[in-house]
């Protein structure tokens, strides 16, 4: 089913896209929630709800709710983090159980990636690219950074990372080299900045394979890209997490470096070495 909303996705009116997301984006609640809560969540009436179902050849929504249901059983999923008003919201909720709900939330947001073989698929471009270009801004450009920083020990000689947290000036004149052989890896989650669809798109139009971290398989950034990894930002709080979106990078880093005809260990090794023989590292006085 979620195949098939990606599939029909453009072709959807707004008010059905906007209900086709939250399916996409939260499958455990379509299984476990009422229709009607689940369009209040959604920011859509029931009947768009319904006409989603219909869209998609069912006869009513509760067809679509007992197919997830089940998708839901066959994978042995836990019990679903109660829904209404966040923790920290609720009088006298102890900070013990703020920490905990928050990890529980992260765990979660890492259990959702989905199938491993994207992940793999995505490590390929990555070890088969000639210059991997980092495009990300906000919040992204950390986790971007610390992609960047942790590939770049690891490449050959003739091959090179390009980190793209300007929108302007120096960073965006690098992408105008983006071309065939090249990824660009992009990370962005909604609201989406503007200046990285645009950019994401225009390397795609130069040839270059784009690897997309974002939290949607119908967001902007997927439907440019050649491979893509979706986390979700959700934090059990009130404030976005970046934390998944940090764990996909080191996963396709991790994924990447035996597919490539480096030693990752003693490359990274010699980085080291010359770091600390330029003093990068600080040392404790004797």
């Amino acid at each position: 089913m979620s195949e098939l909303l990606v599939e029909r996705f453009e072709t959807m009116p707004p008010q059905l896209q906007v209900a086709a997301r939250f399916v996409l984006d939260h499958p455990q609640d379509v299984a476990l929630m009422s229709m009607r809560e689940q369009a209040s969540q959604a920011g859509v009436s029931h009947s768009t709800m319904m006409r989603l179902a219909r869209w998609l050849g069912l006869d009513g929504y509760e067809d679509m709710r007992s197919l997830y249901a089940r998708a839901l059983r066959d994978r042995g999923a836990g019990e679903a983090i109660r829904p209404g008003l966040p923790p920290q919201q609720e009088q006298d909720y102890p900070a013990a159980g703020i920490a905990a709900d928050t990890l529980a939330a992260q765990v979660a947001s890492l259990g959702e990636y989905g199938n491993a073989m994207q992940f793999l698929a995505a490590a390929r471009l990555i070890a088969d690219s000639k210059t991997i270009f980092g495009l990300g801004f906000g919040a992204s450009r950390s986790v971007v950074g610390h992609f960047v920083q942790t590939v770049s020990p690891l490449l050959n000689e003739g091959r090179r990372t390009v980190f793209v947290a300007d929108s302007c000036g120096t960073g965006a004149e690098a992408l105008l080299d983006a071309k065939t052989g090249d990824v660009v890896l992009v990370v962005g989650a909604a609201p989406y900045e503007r200046a990285t669809i645009d950019f994401a798109r225009q390397s795609a139009s130069q040839g270059a394979a784009v690897l997309a971290i974002t939290d949607s398989s119908v967001s902007p950034l997927a439907r440019l890209a050649r491979e893509t990894i979706v986390v979700t930002s959700n934090s059990g709080s009130f404030f976005p997490s970046m934390v998944p979106a940090f764990a996909a990078v080191e996963i396709l880093v991790a994924l990447a470096a035996p597919l490539s005809d480096v030693d990752a260990v003693e490359k990274l090794k010699q980085s080291q070495e010359q770091l600390a023989a330029f003093g990068v590292y600080w040392k404790a006085a004797r």
